[in-house]
């Protein structure tokens, strides 16, 4: 593995050296294939570059990434295509599961790159780099969630055309020549430049009104169990905010009581805020699984898509249990979304911070395996994660990072938090091992700050892939300034990826402010937050 980081630095070097070489392509015989040379994947960005009407002689790796980025495009309109024609051959409810995750994946992959294409283009109104870093990175995560789907039904891949092409690899480089220019641009500017704290989707009135405690009583649409409201059901509430005119903030008041049902707020339903009765008060609960015939991302009891999805006073539950393997309480891909005083409850799998960039404020997690996993980039601050009994012979793992290439800008970042034992943990702590993580993909990234961890935690705090020795010197793992009797990194794993964080500097990568541009736009949202460490 630790031939694979030396290969990376190898590789960065030398691609950065392209933005100052310039000249250099021009004696070679072929302009692309010099270019392409450059990259993680150097054939097919030769091959479907070529293959394009829109390709013209680079001068610029800003040029190569926008071919690059096109190129993806096409293949993924084309594998979107193909999965709509694969409909016939879906002949059981587990095929039917994946293929509808897939569908839905596919569509997503062609928006983000899409919006990627357009902001890149603007130069007023588009995109920074690191929001282009972000959108890229949540389609790469699409294609891998798809192929994941079917190993976990045991499902044989009815699709295999579009799992064989070269979209991963074509958004890989592309987020490898985006990322080298936004690097490039980090190092050459001696300031930042932060663009306004109140971004141009709200108004001065929606400022005011989301910085409102009363924010219930403001609420656009009401939901409530005992007809009390304009709707009985969330998903009902959510359905008519999808058919409102004008892209506004929308909120729906859930009164208190327990709804027994599976929401999703679709793509381009943006803008939506769910305010509850408080986390003990207004509860969502659904009870899917992957041992129920779910993949683990339609598990979910609630499905957020949406940009800047908003929840405050909920608790969201899945009642799956134990023995039905993973079962997702949330599942969040919406872009600059806030969670602040919620609840998650579950087992295995409870959190799935799927992708883009999310922030919970004052909320509690429960679970025991995977129970914080996905892909996005992610900051929990004063939350409360609280592991649970596992079934005989398990152990407990509160997080699994599921960052599969080392240009994602994602990561999950526990910081001024609380790490727990469930009150049906705590008679029995000294018979179940618990683990802060470990690596689902690759480059999985983890980092606890400032947070108390108390005796439950292994010693060596991280635990390996099953029994393998897999991505150990790819990961990144740290701890920094953590307190309580589980907090001592004396006898931590020795793994080449694990770092006891000793720097605020590096731990400052890894805050609210380098981890998800919170400055940006979060104090619109009127949830407080630390910026730094």
């Amino acid at each position: 593995m630790a031939s694979k980081i030396k290969l990376l630095l190898i590789f960065f070097v030398s691609f950065s050296s392209i933005i100052f070489s310039i000249e250099a392509s021009k004696g070679s015989k072929s302009n692309i294939t010099w270019w392409c040379n450059k990259t993680p994947h150097p054939e097919p960005c030769k091959h479907f570059i070529r293959r394009s009407h829109k390709h013209f002689r680079i001068k610029h790796l800003s040029e190569l990434r926008t071919m690059m980025i096109r190129a993806a495009m096409d293949q993924a309109i084309a594998a979107n295509k193909h999965v709509k024609r694969c409909k016939p051959n879906v002949q059981t409810q587990h095929q039917r599961a994946v293929w509808s995750d897939c569908l839905k994946l596919y569509g997503n992959t062609i928006l983000q790159l899409n919006r990627t294409l357009q902001g890149l283009r603007r130069t007023r109104t588009g995109c920074t780099g690191f929001d282009a870093q972000t959108w890229l990175s949540t389609a790469l995560t699409n294609i891998k969630t798809c192929q994941t789907g079917f190993l976990e039904l045991n499902v044989s891949d009815f699709t295999r055309p579009v799992m064989s092409s070269n979209l991963s690899k074509l958004i890989s480089n592309s987020l490898a020549t985006n990322g080298v220019l936004l690097r490039v641009k980090n190092n050459t500017n001696s300031t930042s430049s932060v663009p306004s704290a109140y971004p141009s989707w709200l108004s001065g009135h929606e400022r005011k009104l989301l910085q409102s405690p009363t924010l219930a009583s403001s609420a656009n649409l009401v939901v409530a169990k005992d007809g009390s409201g304009r709707f009985r059901t969330i998903q009902a509430a959510i359905d008519a905010a999808a058919r409102r005119r004008g892209s506004g903030r929308l909120i729906i008041y859930v009164k208190r009581g327990v709804y027994r049902e599976n929401i999703e707020v679709g793509i381009n339903n943006n803008n939506i805020v769910l305010v509850g009765d408080g986390m003990n008060n207004t509860i969502i609960t659904g009870s899917r699984s992957v041992g129920g015939g779910y993949t683990t991302y339609s598990s979910a009891t609630a499905g957020i898509d949406g940009l800047h999805f908003m929840a405050r006073d909920i608790t969201f539950i899945n009642t799956a249990g134990p023995l039905k393997g993973q079962a997702v309480a949330l599942r969040s891909a919406s872009d600059l979304s806030v969670f602040y005083r919620c609840a998650f409850l579950g087992y295995q799998d409870t959190l799935m911070v799927y992708a883009q960039r999310q922030f919970y404020k004052s909320c509690y997690i429960y679970g025991t395996i995977d129970f914080i996993f996905g892909n996005a980039a992610v900051v929990f601050q004063n939350c409360g994660i609280y592991v649970r009994r596992p079934l005989k012979g398990q152990a407990n793992v509160i997080t699994a990072q599921g960052r599969n290439d080392p240009y994602q800008n994602t990561g999950i970042s526990v910081h001024n938090s609380r790490v727990l034992a469930a009150p049906d943990l705590k008679p029995v702590i000294r018979g179940f091992k618990t683990y802060l993580g470990r690596p689902w993909m690759q480059y999985s990234r983890v980092v606890f700050m400032r947070t108390y961890i108390d005796r439950l935690i292994s010693p060596v705090g991280w635990s390996k892939w099953g029994n393998s020795n897999f991505a150990l010197d790819t990961l990144y793992y740290g701890e920094y300034k953590n307190f309580g009797p589980g907090s001592y990194t004396q006898w931590r794993v020795r793994w080449g990826g694990f770092h006891v964080i000793n720097n605020a500097v590096e731990a400052s990568q890894f805050t609210v402010d380098r981890l998800i541009a919170g400055q940006t736009w979060l104090p619109a949202t009127g949830v407080p937050f630390t910026l730094g460490i």
